[in-house]
């Protein structure tokens, strides 16, 4: 099996750190602190500047459920191809219905617009119904990889879900099975001390760089709370490099 590390990035800063400390391939998109939004073309068109890496583009527009109107499935679909027409080689995309099942209709124009590039499930499968059946509902509307944490809140929890997510992923020949969520260097080596078949992993590798401001208001968020504008998340070169070397390490 191929071994992938992907790291997501919402910042040309942390693409570029996250290439610099080995990545495979990157998982582009904006606003990380509400799990990732569609990214803007702009950004991406600069990575494409400077690296052939692969990028694989999340397409959401909004935070909250997957659950989405006709309306929005339209403009995600716009999106796609925008972003393919900047650089994008691949989608993160994916859908529910109200029952919590995979809503392969609400997908099939999203597929249609990325047609031809990789395409990974997202981790609506940690919130679907059953993650089985999302796992092999996703393998037959043609996606590769399948992103889960194992419906749990980091993957370390849902580890005994991700191994069984394994298991079929090499009795059926089903998609990818990258694990996100909590995933650094030690964990890339705990799943692949248990499970040497576990090969691809997602991660953020995030630490907050200070703010050059000397002039800063208190008390005025600008999101969410409990955040503040004087640290700035960004991906840590060295944080990929300690997760390369345990990817390439262990589980031989």
């Amino acid at each position: 099996m191929k071994k992938i590390l992907e790291i997501t990035v919402d910042s040309l800063d942390s693409a570029r750190a996250a290439i610099a400390g080995g990545a495979d391939r990157l998982e582009l998109c904006s606003a990380l602190a509400v799990g990732g939004l569609t990214p803007y073309a702009e950004l991406l068109r600069r990575i494409r500047q400077e690296s052939a890496i692969g990028i694989r583009c999340l397409i959401r527009p909004r935070a909250g459920d997957f659950l989405y109107t006709d309306e929005d499935i339209r403009m995600m679909a716009d999106q796609i191809e925008t972003l393919r027409a900047h650089g994008a080689d691949g989608f993160v995309i994916g859908c529910l219905d109200a029952d919590g099942n995979l809503d392969v209709r609400a997908l099939k124009p999203l597929l249609n617009a990325a047609e031809g590039t990789g395409l990974t499930l997202h981790r609506c499968i940690d919130v679907s119904r059953d993650p089985r059946e999302t796992y092999l509902a996703a393998g037959e509307a043609g996606f590769d990889t399948v992103l889960t944490s194992g419906a749990a809140g980091n993957c370390l929890a849902g580890i005994e879900t991700i191994g069984r997510l394994l298991e079929l992923r090499d009795s059926r020949g089903g998609p990818e099975v990258l694990i996100g969520c909590g995933v650094n260097a030690s964990v890339i080596a705990a799943f692949r001390n248990r499970y040497p078949q576990a090969c691809a992993f997602h991660m953020s590798g995030k630490t907050d760089v200070e703010s050059g401001m000397i002039f800063r208001r208190e008390g005025v968020p600008m999101g969410l709370p409990g955040l503040d504008e004087w640290h700035i998340p960004q991906t840590d070169e060295q944080a990929v490099r300690a997760a390369r070397a345990a990817l390439n390490e262990t589980g031989k």
